[in-house]
């Protein structure tokens, strides 16, 4: 029953992990129309940059600071010179070439700067001890994961839905050209939203790193797991992305728990059994809009 327990919490802990990595790219996908096949190396950089940070200043608080800036801002300089000329629906191969490219271009010169070495980041001071869980202990670390992830699961859910900016951006995407008729300035919405969904890919970077090292090549095994839960949860869908990410992450933590020889098979067997049941997600609009 303990190791039940833990690997329950294991999941949950999974679960927010993926969640912030899922709620960037389901907006940018969502509010953008972009697919975005360079979310991974989002993370993976910001990992790194928080974890120069942490070397140079000793001080996690601040890594959360300024590598989703630092991320973001990049994000906005990508979208302005590159990704502004490949919007609409009919240019999506132009931009999974183009992101997939800017992946590979990313994955190398973050080689290229911090190794091949495997990093990892000690969890902050404040959050570095463990707490009791029936006969065994808990990291303090991840339950404080659990509950960042929820707080911030609710903090977008608000800004989409109960702010004006976010009322601004779901028009946008139902008619961005109406949208620029009332005199709001269409793509600098669509730029800061590119900037927040980057940020979010990096600030899952720093607060995953003290759970899951850094290691080049781990871009693309994050994105993978990104795109199965964005999928399961409906393309560009919040609410999907939440609970894609406890679906995946239970079924990814179990699955290495009890039946570590098909972990793998058995978040792809999840998702083919969502999509015969549900083939635009769990929460994703079919094409008549149902």
């Amino acid at each position: 029953m303990e190791n039940f327990i833990i690997q329950l919490l294991n999941g949950l802990v999974a679960s927010m992990l993926l969640f912030i990595m899922a709620a960037g790219l389901s907006l940018i996908f969502g509010q953008m129309n972009v697919i975005n096949l360079a979310h991974g190396a989002f993370y993976l950089l910001g990992g790194y940059i928080g974890l120069s940070v942490v070397r140079r200043f000793d001080n996690f608080w601040l890594a959360l600071i300024i590598a989703p800036l630092i991320v973001g801002g990049l994000g906005v300089i990508i979208e302005y010179l590159f990704l502004r000329r490949l919007y609409g629906t009919h240019r999506h191969l132009d931009q999974v070439l183009f992101t997939f490219g800017l992946a590979l271009v990313a994955s190398d010169l973050i080689q290229w700067n911090w190794g091949a070495y495997v990093e990892s980041v000690a969890p902050p001071t404040l959050l570095a001890g463990h707490i009791p869980v029936f006969s065994l202990t808990f990291p303090i670390y991840r339950l404080s994961l659990i509950g960042f992830g929820l707080l911030l699961a609710l903090a977008l859910w608000l800004f989409l839905e109960r702010t004006r900016l976010g009322a601004i951006v779901r028009a946008g995407v139902s008619d961005a050209q109406m949208v620029s008729g009332l005199g709001i300035n269409i793509h600098l919405v669509f730029a800061g939203i590119f900037a927040l969904g980057t940020a979010l890919a990096a600030l899952a970077g720093v607060v995953g790193s003290p759970i899951r090292p850094l290691y080049p090549g781990l871009d693309f095994e994050i994105l993978i797991l990104t795109l199965v839960v964005v999928v399961v949860g409906g393309l560009g869908s919040l609410q999907g992305a939440f609970f894609g990410s406890l679906l995946i992450g239970m079924a990814d933590t179990f699955g290495k728990a009890y039946l570590p020889e098909f972990s793998l098979f058995l978040i792809f067997a999840v998702m083919a059994v969502v999509l015969l049941i549900r083939p635009a997600g769990l929460f994703g609009l079919k094409e008549n809009g149902q």
